[in-house]
C-alpha cells in the first residue's frame, strides 16, 4: 500500500499603519503569491548544501501590477528592510518587518516583498493591496505567515 500525502504552502500578508501614537490608522489583509523563485527556494533550502539563503528582509513599493509567478522583483521598489523577527511554529512561519516613522515615507505603499537579501537577491513572496499612504511620523508593520498543510 503506499501513501501519498500532497501539502500546500498559503502565505498571507497583514500590513498595518500606525500613527505617531500607536494607533492603527490603516489595515490591508492579503493571501499572497509565492512566486516560482520563493517556491523553489523553499525547497531548495531542504537540500543538505542549500546555496539559496532563507528570507531576511522585506521591500515596500509603489507597484500595482498583480502578482505573477515569475516575479523575481517588486514593481517599483521604494525601501527595504531586515526582518524584524524570524519564527516558525506548527508548520507556520512567522516574519515581520517595521518601518520606522520617516522610513519609507511619502509614496502610496501598494505593493510588498519577502527576499533574502539587503538588495537585489531571491523574491520569496509578493503582494499588491489598496495603497497606504505612509507620512512622516506614521510607522508600518507587515506580518508575513507561510502555512505548509496537507491538501
Amino acid at each position: 500500500m503506499s501513501v501519498a500525502e500532497d501539502v500546500q504552502i498559503k502565505g498571507h500578508c497583514l500590513v498595518q499603519l500606525f500613527d505617531e501614537f500607536g494607533n492603527e490608522k490603516e489595515r490591508r489583509e492579503i493571501d499572497n503569491l509565492i512566486v516560482t523563485t520563493g517556491r523553489d527556494a523553499i525547497i531548495e533550502r531542504l537540500d543538505s548544501s542549500p546555496t539559496t539563503a532563507q528570507p531576511s528582509h522585506m521591500a515596500i513599493g509603489t507597484g500595482s501590477t498583480a502578482p505573477v509567478a515569475g516575479n523575481t522583483t517588486l514593481g517599483a521598489e521604494i525601501d527595504r528592510n531586515a526582518l524584524t523577527s524570524n519564527t516558525s511554529s506548527g508548520g507556520v512561519l512567522t516574519m515581520v518587518g517595521n518601518w520606522a516613522a520617516g522610513d519609507g515615507t511619502n509614496s502610496a505603499i501598494a505593493e510588498a516583498g519577502v527576499l533574502n537579501a539587503a538588495s537585489t537577491g531571491t523574491l520569496y513572496s509578493r503582494a499588491t493591496f489598496t495603497a497606504i499612504n505612509k507620512g512622516a511620523s506614521d510607522t508600518l508593520q507587515i506580518t508575513w505567515t507561510y502555512t505548509l498543510t496537507p491538501s
